[in-house]
């Protein structure tokens, strides 16, 4: 179980205020890393995800971002890269979606989600995995979905945006494996989050989604915890471009 184990790691997770990100942060402190979470509107102290870091025994760092800001999203990646420490495990977790469709998908929404869900992504993993790359070693995960995989309906920008993660996700991994630096992704399926409160309000949406999710049932935010210390560990080490669904089963139907 030691290959599992993170003491001494310090992990960033963008998007981490909340949903699947704060579950992301508490599983890898309650792994053994250290924390830094990133968010557009994350408090400065006394955060739940800081409460969770803290409680695990972990030291966490906040830092506010608008990954709606390319200034801001690069200047992030340059501090984090240009730390003393440095970063031994980057999830790049930040996400947004707007729903309408394809005819009313506006310009500003598709700007809005590529940005936030894919070009700050690479900017930021640009930064950190140069470095990670530098130092012969490092974990990169990105949060892909379901919708990396199938098409979606009323979410044109979203579903895009989500394809390219995992056409990322395997193009650095290519890139970076033989310098020590794994890419992975995890495809959270339909997850119980501000994102998918829209779908359980629908009583149609909802009972056709769970109608299709063989465990019967939405996912919890901490249902991604193992599968986010995993490709973050020693114990994935052979692992690279991976993009593991965590879908209740969704995919195998």
């Amino acid at each position: 179980m030691n290959a599992f184990d993170l003491t001494g790691k310090l992990a960033v997770v963008t998007g981490a205020r909340r949903g699947i990100g704060r579950a992301m942060a508490r599983a890898l402190a309650e792994a053994g890393a250290d924390v830094v979470g990133v968010s557009a509107s994350l408090e400065e102290s006394g955060s739940d995800v800081e409460k969770d870091v803290l409680a695990a025994g972990r030291t966490f760092e906040a830092i506010r971002t608008d990954f709606a800001d390319p200034e801001a999203v690069r200047a992030l990646g340059a501090d984090l890269a240009g730390r003393e420490r440095p970063v031994d495990i980057l999830v790049n977790n930040a996400g947004t979606i707007r729903r309408a469709p394809a005819t009313e998908h506006t310009d500003a929404d598709w700007e809005l989600v590529l940005q936030v869900n894919l070009s700050a992504q690479f900017a930021v993993t640009r930064a950190v995995g140069g470095a990670m790359v530098s130092r012969g070693q490092g974990k990169v995960i990105f949060t892909a979905s379901l919708l990396s995989f199938q098409g979606g309906i009323t979410v044109p920008g979203y579903t895009a945006a989500k394809h390219g993660v995992a056409g990322l996700t395997k193009a650095l991994a290519n890139e970076w494996a033989p310098h020590g630096v794994n890419v992975n992704a995890i495809a959270p399926g339909y997850i119980a989050t501000d994102n998918t409160q829209a779908l359980r309000d629908d009583p149609v949406r909802s009972k056709a989604i769970l109608d299709r999710i063989p465990a019967g049932r939405w996912g919890d935010a901490d249902d991604l915890a193992g599968a986010t210390v995993f490709p973050a560990s020693g114990a994935a080490a052979y692992m690279h471009g991976v993009v593991l669904p965590v879908d209740g089963g969704w995919l195998g139907r």
